[in-house]
């Protein structure tokens, strides 16, 4: 399986190499080496070592012919893979596949790249063989970076250099427990290359134009399975319908204001198991598994893709799971104007809850 994954990894960095000639692309690769963030006490027996992880990229470049390229100054967007050695024998180790945007600053020396994907967990927890490992219940994890970095292109020839700080997130939302999930902070350092010799000038053809639209009604629908946090509890579809309007006040934002309805049937199983395992709650095993919450939130608009922030508050919560208040963050994809699609996770503060899956309307 590893070999299957590297394969797919390398299959993908060629045919996004292998585009259109006139194209400007550039290519890093970066080492790591950093720690385990202790931030949940039942973790501390898989911290054992400093973590070693390997980052490879390739970049598209952009030179503002778009105008949401020149917005965000002129940033890259493409693949990276990454290798991770955890340390630890439970943990096992980490391969990752990314899709990434680097934004730059201060005269485009300092780089900042986020990267959303998947990774493939080569030991995740088995009651038999691998109870130790209460990071990750399963062998797919959603995984993101972020990457803060010094760069500086041409230092000999197309070779150039970076490094800085990385932060690396791994975690299955709750699909399946147990999912205590992993966040790695390393220092990095690597070295990058220019593919082309020659680029052309950037543009700068923005006007001060204001922009905003009136307000739109959104409908939307996301699903998925997920679980309690008890470990063998099983996986359970969830169903969730919203509703709510936004208001574009410029290019890149808009304001939203709506509702959820939440259908986790996963609820269900957990309300039983919580009366009859833990008698003194207030739980009696009968109680409604639907919630309903309020919600507000921003959208900010990169091209034909955006990143979704929500905070909610549950004012029907018959089984209080967690808390009264939720977040949900994640990525927007636009087919049309007026027709998206969507992957979001949705939290109580830092515990996950589930990773939805969701297609919706902006009428």
């Amino acid at each position: 399986m590893k070999q299957f994954f590297l394969l797919l990894c390398l299959f993908s960095f060629k045919l996004t190499l292998g585009q259109e000639k006139t194209h400007v692309y550039s290519v890093d690769l970066s080492y790591s080496y950093g720690n385990i963030a202790r931030h949940n006490n039942s973790m501390a027996h898989l911290i054992t070592g400093h973590p070693e992880g390997v980052f490879a990229s390739i970049s598209k470049e952009t030179f503002g012919y778009e105008e949401w390229a020149q917005r965000y100054n002129f940033p890259d967007y493409g693949l990276t893979i990454n290798y991770q050695e955890l340390k630890n024998e439970a943990l096992g180790d980490n391969f990752g596949l990314y899709a990434h945007y680097s934004f730059y600053f201060f005269k485009r020396n300092l780089m900042m790249r986020i990267g959303s994907g998947i990774a493939y967990a080569t030991n995740p927890y088995d009651k038999v063989t691998n109870n130790r490992n209460n990071a990750f219940g399963s062998t797919l994890l959603p995984s993101t970076f972020l990457m803060l970095n010094y760069k500086k292109n041409h230092i000999f020839k197309n070779f150039g250099l970076q490094g800085g700080l990385t932060m690396i997130h791994y975690s299955n939302g709750n699909t399946k427990a147990p999912n205590t999930s992993i966040n790695i902070i390393a220092l990095n350092l690597g070295v990058n290359y220019d593919l082309s010799e020659e680029k052309p000038a950037y543009q700068h053809t923005l006007t001060n134009d204001k922009f905003t639209e009136p307000i739109k009604l959104n409908l939307a629908f996301r699903s998925g399975v997920n679980s309690s946090d008890n470990i063998g509890s099983g996986q359970f579809p969830f169903y969730i319908f919203s509703a709510y309007a936004d208001k574009r006040i410029n290019h890149v934002s808009a304001l939203q204001l709506g509702g959820d309805a939440f259908l986790s049937t996963f609820l269900q199983e957990y309300v039983k198991y919580r009366s009859i395992a833990y008698p003194e709650e207030s739980i009696k095993g009968d109680e409604d598994y639907k919630r309903f919450g309020v919600f507000v939130g921003h959208e900010l608009f990169i091209n034909k893709l955006s990143f979704v922030t929500q905070a909610g508050y549950y004012y029907y919560n018959p089984v209080h799971f967690e808390s009264d208040f939720y977040q949900r963050l994640g990525l927007k994809y636009y087919i049309s104007p007026k027709v998206f699609g969507a992957v979001t996770l949705k939290t109580h503060m830092a515990k996950a809850e589930a990773i939805e899956f969701g297609i919706g309307v902006r009428l």
